[in-house]
């Protein structure tokens, strides 16, 4: 009798056990499934109070780059109930008013780029002593944390460019061009040193006016006209690989073009080998993790980090993997 009561007891414990855990996978998998739904249809995924980011960048009008960080941090937004605002302004004085000004709108949280600390220290100051809670990302990690962020996120752009030396060494390149599109952008001086850092070859710097195509393409194809050992050209964002495309046609050169930075466009001349590689930070991730990093130091005084930047690359993309991310950057979302 004690024996069959024993096996009863297991027969139950096994039945509930095996209940709830049915209970558990399909409550997870309807919580999930409305959650995606909320997402899908512009509802916050959260009850938290309704709370204001301001999103202030270094980007300029047309720069694909900087629509793929807007469209992580608006995705983000709509699931932590966050009332998204997003400014930019190329000239670094004008940005920093962009800042002054969100700190007057008494916002929740700011999220700024520091392409040109110099410029932005006062104004980032200010939202500090105002009590609102900074985030940056992309550009400025030196200076991150001096500046008293919270945490920054992107990319270590020395270590990016060291990892382009490495590349060109793997792919037997001698003479290096590392176009800079945006003078006085620290970043980009850190990736250009970080190639010459690795690069066993020689590189040389060539700044360019960034806002003006045409007079990229003609700086360029001067540059590549007038020495012909220049065997690879690194350009450091997006936008500007297609330029040095047209300049190397133009030019008769047989240099290999490589980018920094990803897009649709990009990602279809690495599939049919007109680039040689690009060097990706994954901007979604930066804006959608800036977005987010917010919310949670509001809601439960989290802080990623440990005081170290949050990386979000640098990743080599090569032929082998475009055909892959081509769908992502088609999208909008690398």
């Amino acid at each position: 009798m004690a024996r069959t009561r024993t096996w009863a007891i297991i027969a139950l414990a096994g039945a509930l056990s095996v209940s709830l855990a049915g209970c558990s996978s399909t409550g997870g998998k309807r919580a999930e499934d409305a959650r995606k739904a909320a997402s899908a249809q512009g509802k916050a995924a959260v009850n938290t109070p309704r709370w204001t980011f301001a999103m202030i960048t270094h980007s300029g009008d047309g720069d694909t780059f900087w629509d793929i960080v807007q469209s992580g941090a608006e995705q983000a937004a709509v699931k932590d109930n966050i009332n998204f605002l997003y400014s930019h302004n190329a000239e670094a004085q004008q940005q920093a008013q962009l800042v002054d000004a969100a700190v007057d709108k008494k916002v929740d949280g700011i999220i700024v780029t520091l392409a040109k600390p110099a410029a932005m220290k006062a104004a980032v100051a200010r939202a500090e002593k105002a009590g609102i809670p900074v985030v940056t990302v992309n550009s400025g990690s030196e200076e991150s944390k001096a500046f008293g962020a919270l945490t920054h996120i992107g990319q270590d752009e020395t270590v990016a460019g060291e990892a382009v030396g490495e590349e060109l060494n793997k792919r037997g390149r001698k003479k290096a061009l590392c176009i800079l599109h945006e003078q006085g952008n620290v970043g980009h001086e850190q990736r250009c040193a970080g190639v010459k850092k690795t690069f066993k070859g020689t590189v040389q710097n060539l700044y360019v006016q960034g806002t003006s195509m045409p007079d990229v393409q003609s700086s360029i194809g001067a540059k590549l006209q007038a020495d012909s050992s220049i065997d690879s050209l690194v350009t450091l964002g997006a936008p500007y690989a297609d330029t040095a495309v047209k300049a190397r046609n133009d030019a008769g050169s047989k240099a290999e073009i490589d980018t920094f930075d990803l897009n649709a466009k990009v990602a279809a001349e690495l599939k049919d080998g007109t680039l040689g590689f690009a060097v990706d930070q994954q901007p979604y991730l930066q804006g959608y993790e800036a977005v987010d990093l917010l919310w949670l130091y509001k809601y439960n005084s989290d802080v990623l980090g440990g005081g170290k930047p949050v990386l979000t690359g640098p990743q080599i993309i090569t032929k082998d993997q475009a055909a892959k991310l081509e769908q992502y950057t088609k999208r909008g979302t690398r």
